[in-house]
């Protein structure tokens, strides 16, 4: 007598699911992050791919325990729907625990009394004192800088950093003397495809230069941490840059007068006066 083995159906199932919640989560990503979905289309997709996944992952469980008492076939299938379901799941269980690890702060400056303006049309929500005072803790590096440079050339490191990191510049206002004041906007995309809005005020003074940022979410939701990091990580490459500044070109070059003293070396020199000839 042959005795036929069945396949799980909760196999097969958790693995079609699987299969179903990959591209249901991945393809809205990029679509995200190209401006072809807006950002609420492409939350409202992500709820739906984590629900699949979970529904994915609940029928792996019960396949798992549906074969060990039956004896019946799927294991692989089994382990193919947990797996796709994991790695849909993943980036849900990273947020949980960047939510934990930082506030979740859509505004986050290095001036909170006076924060660079922003050229979006978003309402920027009151922060506590207890938010900023847990901004300060998670982001301890977020605070205006002071460099002795003239503001022109602050700007045009601002600028070069700005470009390099890909962001859509919105409004670019150059300072016009080295004790100018200028500000640079641009839009900055996130890993999933959150627009952030960066706004960077150069602020020139007889004694040097002050450089404040901001960054603010453009949506309601958003990645925790992202605006505080995204602050920490360009100010410490603007830092990088005025130091190399510093130790490679001669002291007082880079100073807040150094227009002012390559325009003093710009004007004509009058010619010495010729001896008179000499009388025979």
């Amino acid at each position: 007598m042959r005795i036929l083995v069945r396949t799980s159906q909760w196999a097969i199932w958790a693995r079609r699911i699987g299969s179903f919640a990959i591209p249901l989560a991945v393809i809205p990503v990029f679509m995200h992050r190209s401006g072809a979905i807006g950002s609420t289309p492409f939350e409202v997709t992500e709820a739906v791919a984590i629900g699949v996944a979970l529904l994915a992952f609940l029928l792996s469980i019960g396949a798992f325990a549906r074969i060990w008492t039956t004896g019946d076939r799927g294991w692989g299938r089994a382990v193919t729907g947990l797996l796709l379901s994991l790695i849909c799941l993943a980036p849900v269980g990273f947020g949980a625990v960047e939510l934990v690890k930082y506030p979740m702060a859509g505004d986050v400056s290095t001036d909170p009394t006076n924060p660079p303006p922003l050229t979006s049309d978003i309402v920027a929500a009151p922060v506590s004192a207890a938010d900023l005072q847990k901004t300060a803790a998670a982001f301890p590096n977020v605070k205006t800088r002071r460099y002795p440079l003239a503001a022109t050339r602050a700007y045009d490191l601002v600028g070069k950093l700005i470009d390099e990191r890909g962001w859509e510049v919105k409004l670019r206002r150059q300072p016009l003397t080295p004790q100018d004041s200028g500000q640079i906007n641009a839009l900055a995309t996130t890993l999933l495809g959150w627009r952030d809005e960066v706004s960077v005020r150069i602020d020139g003074d007889p004694q040097g230069v002050s450089v404040a940022m901001r960054s603010a979410s453009l949506s309601p939701v958003h990645e925790p941490g992202v605006n505080g990091a995204r602050i920490e990580e360009f100010l410490t490459a603007l830092d990088a840059r005025v130091t190399a500044i510093m130790r490679d070109e001669p002291v007082g070059s880079s100073g807040a007068d150094s227009e002012t003293d390559s325009s003093s070396q710009d004007k004509p020199v009058m010619p010495a006066p010729s001896r008179p000839p000499k009388r025979p």
